[in-house]
């Protein structure tokens, strides 16, 4: 501490309070990366009543030697390195003491039951450790206790203590994801003094208590996920509740009439139940609600008419309900409304001209319903009346699959993103003016009724990815000319009226994709230019089909891969009879074959003869190649095998490694992708090899969890294994972390600056994968262990949720008489634990150190190899802590906000735990998990968003 001197008196150093003088009375030394061990002389402090050493590197048991500390009252040892067991003589601390937290260290085994004799306890947290033992229901005593917090253990099976009951004071019960089994006990009922009751995520069942709406003190009302029937009790005396979330259960009914005697309440989420009928219009008149969200329910009937008119609402969110009439007329009546999202309902008539002036709407999501007539003219669709207030929030607006009506507006709103007006009857024609919707990133509009031009303005939208015209009754040439499409990736111009050449310019386009330019009147022919975009390698689909064009096809498509794009072009010929396209040839080259042919087919007969037990072979051989694909189905495809074997082009592969070739094919015409890996090539396989191989894939095959890569089939041949799986649009993890540009990277890695994922998409996608790590090693039978836990592992889908990919390969590569320690795929150089190099034995132990590896990549942002042959990113990070540099300094510079650092120093500690060079001091997966959910609720424990369990 630089305030610390020998010439200026204890009472002025940072972090000493003192009173009457010079007796010290407090030390509060938090989050000052302090990593030795607490010295017994911190008790001669006789008048000490606060020890604040939370959020450092503190090593070792519980420190009983603070029994001497006798007039203790608040102990705060959280965010450290604590280990071991709560000694079970607990309550020999101060009798004085009123607030304990030894949250987020690694304390295991029980709970004493002896902390139950604190009778002064207010507060006591517990939370975030290893405790996988059991809680005592002695707590129940502590009469004064206030907030009892004990989320994030995993603790043994058990019901919730009936003796919870007696707990008449507390104002603050948060136990959430503690793996409690049972039902909510009615005793809670007796909490009168109760403030928050927080039970979310913890497998709970039966119905809930009809006490707990009894309870007048009651504020916070959290049930959210768990698996929790039954309906709303019909009473609500609960008068005081702010907060009422009990959404992504299995409850049922109707939502009592009571509901609006809630006059504070200001959150209302039952969304992902199963609750029925239609909805008392008191909700609609409730003075404080801000937040409303009930989507993914079976309502019915009319929404409450004055919904909005009472209160300042901000979240009006009723999708996927069956939901009749029109939206409420005053949504926007608080002036406080962000977004409305009622897609998927049967909604009808005219969208509220008061959307139409709500200045801080941000997202409209109005799609399958049925909406008719003009959109509101100040929402922006009717040109020349558009208000340019809306026009600085609107980001997200989708009213596709509706009845809408209208032209497109001359202005719109300068931060829109996303468009979608697909399948209505929007008509005119495209204004020169679009070139002022500047932020559109996608601009549907397919099915409508456009007519005219397409303007080059239209081609200056720098932003712009996905361009969907398809469907309507766009005529005359394409423009030649394109001004700022480097960004787009699709564009879909399908079954118009386009007539002209194909523009040359469409073959600059770096990004591009998909282009679809069938059913319309094209002509002339394809400009060699287009050849480019193969040699940008991102594009996957062409089509051309169905127009007038003309002449040869382009060297670069004239092959297998693009034999569907040229059909019904009569006109157009191939030197390798693409499709059902005619033989380019000449007058010169007829006459030429008139002569030749003959003697060439004596030649040849004549050969056939001289070699015919060597051909005859070798067409068997390839005969029987050819014909013994075989496609064993794991879940419905829509696909066959002779898809999957025709799109093994080098075109087509997207990666290589340890166990074979990966290939991105596209499988039907609504341009689906699946990646296909090819584990063998080339020989026979051993019978024994064969027998394994089914073996594991039978095992992989049954697996079905959110965060493991769905294998979707298997297709064989006597030389060849193939894997199909899902396709995960965006890669693997590596790539982001790196930014790395390669082939056939996603069109949104490719970019002059570099793409960094933030950090609480870094935290989700931890949390992702260590889901489904957890259930290789738990829940399934026999257990899978990985055996190449590596980022380049972890694949994230367009939303980048993780899921794991290449499990249970490492053992099927492995030859017939070699010793199953994975030997010949022994994972990846940074991320193998040390006892694994040297033994080769396997246990899950050796998955959570390459796990932790991960989690200091995503934390530091440094690559897994950092350093040379002997210092790898996990020995750089012990050695940083060792040299007792702060933690701060090893984080990722492009990402370390001060509303991010504690999380990210809390993963950073998680990765050397499950890095410790001892197998026996990692924590399992199941407590890695618990632990990073642990750390996303760490700063609020109120409602956080995060990733689903199962």
């Amino acid at each position: 501490m630089d305030s610390w001197s020998a010439t200026t008196p204890v009472c002025s150093w940072i972090g000493i309070n003192c009173t009457s003088g010079n007796t010290v009375t407090g030390i509060s030394f938090n989050s000052q990366n302090i990593g030795g061990e607490i010295p017994p002389s911190i008790c001669e402090l006789k008048n000490l009543t606060i020890l604040d050493l939370g959020n450092n590197s503190i090593p070792g048991n519980f420190p009983t030697f603070l029994y001497n500390c006798t007039k203790l009252k608040t102990l705060v040892l959280a965010s450290n390195y604590f280990v071991g067991k709560l000694p079970n003589d607990i309550n020999k601390l101060s009798p004085n003491i009123q607030h304990i937290d030894f949250s987020a260290n690694n304390f295991t085994g029980d709970i004493p039951s002896s902390l139950a004799q604190l009778k002064e306890l207010i507060t006591l947290h517990l939370d975030s450790n290893l405790f996988n033992g059991t809680f005592p229901f002695e707590l129940g005593n502590l009469e004064n206790l206030e907030e009892l917090v004990l989320a994030y253990n995993p603790f043994s099976p058990m019901k919730l203590p009936r003796q919870f009951g007696m707990l008449r004071n507390v104002k603050f019960l948060w136990m959430t994801q503690c793996n409690l089994i049972g039902e909510i006990p009615e005793e809670f009922a007796n909490l009168t003094r109760l403030d928050h009751l927080d039970l979310v995520e913890n497998d709970l069942v039966g119905e809930i208590p009809s006490g707990l709406f009894l309870l007048k003190n009651l504020t916070i009302l959290y049930l959210y996920r768990n698996k929790l029937s039954g309906g709303i009790p019909s009473s609500i005396e609960a008068l005081n509740l702010v907060e009422l979330d009990l959404s992504q259960n299995e409850l049922t009914g109707i939502i009592p009439e009571d509901i609006g005697k809630l006059q504070e309440l200001q959150v209302l989420n039952l969304f992902q139940n199963k609750f029925h009928g239609t909805l008392p219009t008191s909700i609609g008149l409730l003075p404080s609600l801000r937040e409303f969200k009930i989507f993914s329910n079976r309502f019915s009937g009319p929404l409450p008419p004055e919904m909005g008119l009472h209160s300042k609402l901000e979240d009006f969110e009723v999708s996927d309900n069956a939901f009749t009439g029109q939206l409420p007329r005053n949504l926007c009546a608080g002036g406080s409304l962000l977004g409305v999202v009622a897609f998927s309902n049967y909604l009808n008539g005219t969208i509220p001209s008061s959307l139409g002036q709500c200045t801080t709407l941000l997202i409209i999501l109005l799609s399958n319903n049925h909406f008719s007539g003009v959109l509101p003219p100040k929402l922006g669709f009717l040109s020349g009346m558009f208000t340019s207030q809306l026009s600085k929030n609107l980001i997200w607006l989708d009213i596709r699959q509706n009845k809408f009506s209208g032209e497109l507006p001359s202005q719109l709103s300068k931060k829109l993103v996303w468009l979608d007006i697909s399948h209505n009857k929007f008509s005119g024609p495209i204004p020169s003016s679009i070139a002022s919707w500047g932020n559109l990133v996608e601009f549907r509009a397919s099915n409508n009724q456009f007519w005219g031009n397409i303007p080059v303005e239209l081609t200056a939208l720098s932003s712009l990815h996905v361009l969907l015209l398809d469907g309507n009754q766009l005529s005359g040439e394409l423009p030649s000319r394109i001004i700022s499409w480097k960004s787009l990736d699709t564009l879909d111009l399908a079954h118009n009226y386009l007539s002209g050449p194909i523009p040359a310019a469409l073959g600059s386009l770096p990004r591009l994709n998909t282009l679809n330019l069938s059913n319309n009147k094209l002509s002339g022919q394809i400009p060699p230019n287009l050849a480019r975009l193969i040699g940008w390698q991102n594009l996957v689909t062409l089509n051309l089909s169905t127009n007038s064009l003309s002449g040869k096809i382009p060297k670069a498509f004239d092959n297998r891969e693009f034999n569907q794009s040229f059909l019904n072009n009569a006109n157009m010929c191939s030197d390798h009879q693409v499709s059902n396209l005619h033989r380019c040839s000449s007058s010169q080259n007829k006459y030429l074959a008139v002569i030749l042919v003959p003697g060439a087919i004596i030649f040849l007969m004549l050969l056939y003869f001289a070699f015919y037990k060597i051909n005859m072979g070798r067409k068997e051989e390839n005969s029987s190649e050819q014909q013994s694909w075989e496609l064993k189905p794991f879940h419905r495809v829509d696909f066959t095998e002779t898809m999957i074997v025709s799109g093994l082009t080098d075109n087509n592969m997207i990666g290589s490694g340890g166990s074979g070739k990966v290939y991105r094919i596209i499988v039907n015409d609504s341009c689906d992708k699946v990646a296909v890996k090819r584990i063998w090539t080339g020989r026979k396989v051993e019978d024994a090899l064969e027998k394994q191989f089914l073996t594991e894939v039978e095992i992989l095959c049954t697996i079905r969890h959110a965060n493991i890569v769905k294998l979707l089939c298997c297709v064989s041949s006597e030389h060849v294994k193939l894997l199909v799986y899902e396709y995960m649009e965006n890669h693997s993890l590596d790539k982001w972390l790196q930014a790395k540009k390669i082939d056939n990277e996603p069109s949104s890695m490719q970019s002059d600056d570099n793409i960094v994922l933030d950090w609480p998409t870094r935290l989700r996608i931890a949390v992702g994968a260590a889901k489904g790590l957890r259930y290789l090693h738990t829940e399934c039978s026999p257990p899978i262990i990985h055996r190449d836990v590596k980022s380049s592992n972890i694949l994230l889908d367009t939303e980048f949720n993780a899921k794991i990919a290449d499990f249970g390969l490492a053992k099927m590569t492995v030859k017939t008489g070699e010793p199953q320690t994975a030997s010949v795929v022994a994972g990846s150089f940074g991320y193998i634990a040390p006892e694994y190099w040297q033994t080769k034995r396997l246990n899950e132990k050796i998955d959570v150190y390459s796990f932790g590896v991960v989690l200091l990549e995503l934390a530091t942002g440094k690559d897994p190899c950092t350093g040379n042959e002997h210092l790898n990113l996990a020995d750089w990070s012990w050695q940083h802590c060792c040299d007792e540099h702060p933690i701060i300094d090893a984080l990722d510079e492009d990402i370390k906000e001060p509303r991010f650092i504690e999380q990210m120093v809390k993963v950073f500690k998680l990765g050397l735990i499950c890095t410790s060079k001892m197998p026996s001091s990692r924590p399992s997966m199941k407590q890695v998990l618990q632990l990073l959910n642990a750390c996303s609720h760490y700063e609020n424990h109120g409602r956080t968003q995060m990733v689903n369990e199962e």
